[in-house]
């Protein structure tokens, strides 16, 4: 009677098991398109649907961090998404998977044990950002090497490791492979990856409930530090304070830091003296934007991740007329969606023509050189070049060097120092100054956006 009875309900547990599978993959699919990539490997490649009863749908996370702030952020979010899935209102329950494994040991020989969640995903780290799937190349080796030397000897090699630069550059997938690699060859490691932000909420919501010697604990414990988007705690008293002792206990213990940013630290606005200071301690490394070869590659090994076969010379093809990293993925999707809904195979034709509408899009936009930028700014006022470079500071010169400033530095993601030299050999605090004037201004002004926008339009050849 037992095996009868064991041998029906052991397949309708596998079937409802891949039931819940299947449907929180396409919930994933869909929350994909919401969150930016850094988000959804970080706090949700790691989850699973538990189960699904009586509208109640039990979701599991990695740890109780994670579970924290994808309900406290993402309830809304989620809840909307499984609606639309299920046709049906939903509640959802957060639960650490860690948790719900041990309940199950209990339930007898019926239940299988889960698959055991991977260090990994508790510390934070996506699957998928690992040393193995990121593409190097002359542009990136440096970093590359720099991030596997901290791999291999974690708060020896380069302690702290800061690493910079633009959007789509690879700054989050280098440091969290360093977090992989650590966890493979030292899986006791206590190896804590977080963004600017969640620390910051992390203090908040540890001041609020009293429980500040538990979040102190948590991250000064820790033998390895991934702090993503650090220009986020500048300006911010209480989070710069502890973040500035959790540095200090981490580095004292011989522990490993390593930062992420989009601007190097003496351009990082607001951020404390002593910490810059120790920022500047460590390896500071620029991630310039990939090259053609690179976008190449890059292409090619995000179609292998998805599992779509794309040509050598369909992947050239589009490297060449897309220079976002963010943009290539999105193409990439877009190209295997448009083979699929008309059943034929990706090629160069069918490449070039979602190119052409991608181009009338404004995807592929080149700016035109710092040089010109200012010499546009210089016409735009009547002015000279020369007036925007020189040291007078009436008026009718200060706002538009300042417009010059802004412009190079939002448009042209130049380095502060860079735009120093090219108006004239000021100091990079001025250029600060200058491009958080007119960012302050332009949420003010309405005859200043206009202006500049009109300017904009003229940048883009």
């Amino acid at each position: 009677m037992y095996y009868h009875f064991r041998n029906i309900f052991l397949p309708l547990c596998s079937s409802l098991k891949m039931n819940n599978k299947n449907l929180w993959q396409q919930v994933l699919e869909e929350l994909k398109i919401s969150v930016s990539r850094a988000i959804f490997q970080t706090l949700f490649s790691g989850t699973s649907l538990v189960s699904l009863k009586n509208n109640v749908a039990t979701i599991g996370c990695p740890s109780s961090y994670i579970q924290s702030l994808i309900e406290t952020r993402y309830y809304s979010l989620l809840k909307d998404i499984l609606d639309r899935k299920t046709k049906s209102s939903n509640s959802l329950l957060f639960i650490v998977s860690a948790l719900y494994r041990e309940e199950k040991k209990d339930l007898g020989p019926l239940f299988e044990k889960e698959e055991v969640v991977p260090s990994a995903s508790a510390a934070g780290l996506g699957l998928d950002f690992t040393f193995e799937n990121f593409c190097v190349s002359s542009v990136n080796q440096l970093p590359y090497a720099a991030a596997t030397a901290v791999a291999r000897n974690p708060g020896s090699a380069y302690n702290p490791l800061f690493l910079w630069g633009g959007v789509g550059v690879g700054k989050t997938h280098l440091m969290q492979a360093i977090g992989h690699e650590i966890l493979k060859n030292n899986p006791e490691k206590k190896v804590i990856y977080c963004m600017g932000e969640e620390f910051t909420n992390g203090i908040i919501n540890a001041i609020r409930s009293k429980t500040t010697d538990v979040f102190k604990r948590k991250y000064r414990s820790a033998q390895v530090l991934l702090l993503d988007d650090v220009q986020f705690i500048a300006g911010k008293t209480t989070v710069q304070e502890e973040f500035f002792h959790t540095f200090n206990a981490i580095m004292q213990e011989g522990g490993q830091v390593v930062l992420v940013s989009d601007r190097p630290p003496e351009e990082i606005s607001k951020l404390e003296e002593r910490l810059r200071s120790r920022f500047e301690g460590g390896l500071i490394i620029d991630i310039p934007p990939p090259d053609f070869e690179l976008r190449s590659a890059i292409l090619l090994t995000k179609a292998r991740q998805k599992g779509i076969d794309l040509p050598m010379d369909v992947a050239q093809i589009v490297a060449s007329n897309i220079e976002s990293t963010r943009k290539l993925e999105g193409f990439l999707v877009r190209l295997k969606s448009e083979s699929e809904t008309k059943k034929i195979p990706i090629s160069s034709e069918l490449a070039q023509s979602l190119l052409g509408k991608a181009i009338e899009n404004g995807e592929r936009k080149k700016i035109k050189k710092p040089k010109e930028i200012i010499e546009m700014v210089a016409n735009h006022f009547n002015l000279k070049v020369s007036d925007l470079k020189g040291p007078r500071r009436i008026k009718e010169f200060v706002l538009p060097r300042q417009i010059s400033m802004y412009l190079l530095r939002t448009e042209a993601n130049l380095p502060l120092m860079a735009i120093a030299e090219l108006l004239g050999g000021r100091d990079h605090t001025t250029i600060m100054h200058g491009v958080e004037k007119i960012t302050k201004l332009l949420s003010e002004n309405e005859d200043l956006r206009v202006e500049i926008s009109g300017i904009k339009q003229k940048l883009y050849e």
